[in-house]
């Protein structure tokens, strides 16, 4: 029989053709052929020359070690049988390290910015002249408070965190030792967070938020791809959930604390800066957590034994969507970004999450302010940030839990999640409020505040399970909080304190657009990435490819893209 040539792997725009020579050989001929066609056949991608001298796409150029996944030097190309017992232990014991941290980290992002809608209303505004009396009180009517500069302090911290993504986070994927990167950044940030018991004018505290959210910016991006480096596609949507519930945890453990703090009289600061300093001191206590004891990937994780490691890093190779490489790749920027090849996913993934989080903006920044409109004192509308944190704790958890029990549930969870945020948006908007204590409305805020959440926490989830590359995860994860940003910039401007009688209006229908655009895009995206799915497995059908676990087993950590690897599948 005349030697065969292996199938090639021919990328066209946003398609994976399989293509064969001749026809298919038997598996004898294929064990026969496999040792000559060993290094010809690596089937990898060469990041810019594949795309300077072969237009079409060929892959199977070879390429260096240091573009590979780090998890090939420990495992290799061959899959290899793991112990049961070996690998639920290993995974409780990456949940038990990385989750606590994480929950608190991100605890302390939100509460950073939290922290401005509760010193609000304990003299900050004063204090930092953030609000001003456009009409005063008069023939029984209340004054007119114009609340701009507060908006913009709220916005402005988005805006340094849109300058800080894209840099911080390829920065964090190209350096060795991420946990030292890490460290520093964030005592950095918490070193800004402190200094703002220091400010004394709206104009400085701008300059402070944005610093604050341009360093910032790195914590959120690192965790979620963290959870994709140590995570299978189907356990990520529990574990995005659990670090991004912190969320919900903090307008508790916050709340509380800033109760307290409300609640201190005398001294030489007033209690909103007592409050900063705070933040700051945890914040500087989680950076040195970070330096010293943040791992890079499994590969490196100090807290696994040998075996645990070895383990942690083989049961990913079902994942097809590898560890981490250092090597930047642009080619694979391009192919985010494309609309013929990936950029479609990204786009609906973007508008989702933007759509989304344009209640953040209001909700972190103004929901105090908001909840004391409904004639509650400023500690009662803290308090009643308790229930709101508890309930969208319980609700984020529980459909991480659902995403990851059931398969292709999730963009479904999504477009379901966002019903009770359109519905709490009209009860809030078109209720009475009472003039001595409003319940319906705090009823409908309540449901916005506790379903919104899980509608973002799917999204990122989304985006970051059906992305496969080092470079694509960086830029997935730091889009994804691009449009965060937007939708927090967006959030705090709809919020008009002249149209309070009316209970803001601006504010409730906008909201309301975002998430009936939310609802549209998700199941866009349900339709993208079925039709995907679909297309690849007729391809690998088509060549007989399909059952070649070789093949499937070398690709899994080669940091090919999900264009690029065949045996890539999108979850729903």
């Amino acid at each position: 029989m005349p030697p065969v040539t292996r199938p090639e792997i021919i990328l066209r725009q946003n398609s994976i053709c399989l293509s064969s020579k001749t026809a298919k050989p038997s598996r004898a001929a294929q064990t026969t052929t496999s040792k000559t066609d060993a290094k010809t056949s690596t089937m990898d991608v060469d990041k810019e020359q594949a795309h300077r001298d072969h237009p079409d796409g060929l892959a199977n150029l070879p390429v260096s070690s240091k573009e590979k996944d780090e998890a090939i030097t420990m495992v290799g190309e061959k899959e290899h049988e793991l112990d049961p017992a070996l690998v639920a232990r290993t995974v409780r014991k990456i949940d038990l390290y990385l989750l606590p941290v994480m929950i608190f980290g991100y605890g302390l992002c939100y509460y950073d910015k939290a922290i401005l809608g509760s010193a609000a209303l304990f003299g900050m505004t004063t204090d930092l002249s953030l609000s001003l009396v456009v009409s005063p009180a008069s023939n029984g009517k209340p004054a007119v408070i114009d609340t701009t500069r507060l908006s913009w302090a709220t916005s402005i911290f988005y805006f340094g965190m849109l300058a800080g993504l894209y840099p911080l986070t390829f920065a964090l994927q190209r350096i060795s030792n991420m946990g030292r990167l890490l460290g520093v950044l964030v005592i950095i940030w918490a070193t800004i967070c402190m200094s703002t018991a220091g400010v004394t004018s709206h104009q400085g505290l701008y300059a402070q938020r944005f610093l604050l959210g341009f360093f910032e910016a790195v914590i959120p991006t690192s965790f979620m791809c963290i959870i994709s480096s140590y995570y299978t596609q189907e356990e990520q949507s529990l574990r995005q959930s659990w670090w991004y519930s912190a969320t919900c945890l903090w307008t508790i453990i916050g709340g509380g604390l800033n109760y307290g703090f409300s609640l201190v009289k005398g001294g030489a600061l007033h209690s909103w800066q007592y409050i900063y300093l705070l933040a700051g001191t945890l914040t500087f206590l989680f950076g040195v957590i970070c330096f010293f004891a943040a791992p890079s990937s499994p590969v490196t994780a100090w807290f696994l034994s040998k075996d645990e490691k070895f383990a942690a890093v083989e049961r990913l190779r079902s994942n097809q969507a590898g560890v981490r490489c250092t090597t930047l790749k642009w080619a694979h920027v391009r192919e985010s970004i494309n609309p013929r090849e990936d950029g479609i996913k990204t786009l609906l993934v973007f508008v989702m999450m933007g759509s989304a989080y344009t209640i953040n903006g209001a909700i972190t920044g103004f929901g105090p302010l908001i909840v004391s409109t409904f004639n509650y004192t400023p500690h009662q509308a803290i308090l009643l940030q308790f229930p709101l944190g508890g309930l969208g704790f319980v609700l984020m958890i529980l459909t991480g839990w659902l995403g990851t029990r059931y398969k292709d549930i999730r963009l479904v969870m999504i477009g379901l999640g966002c019903l009770p945020v359109i519905a709490g948006c009209v009860i809030v908007w078109k209720s009475e409020w009472d003039p001595v204590h409003a319940v319906t409305p705090v009823i409908g805020y309540t449901m916005v505040g506790s379903f919104f959440p899980l509608v973002v926490t799917l999204t990122i989830t989304m985006g970051m399970s059906n992305i496969a590359s080092s470079t694509k995860k960086s830029f997935m994860s730091a889009t994804i909080f691009v449009a965060y940003c937007v939708g927090n910039i967006v959030g705090p401007l709809m919020v008009r304190s002249q149209s309070r009688a009316q209970h803001y209006p601006e504010l409730w229908l906008g909201l309301i657009i975002c998430y009936i655009i939310c609802i549209i895009a998700s199941i866009s995206l349900y339709v993208v990435l079925a039709r995907a799915n679909k297309k690849k497995e007729r391809a690998l059908l088509e060549q007989g490819l399909d059952d070649d676990r070789a093949e499937r087993a070398k690709l899994a950590f080669q940091d090919l893209t999900d264009l690029q690897n065949p045996y890539f599948q999108y979850v729903l």
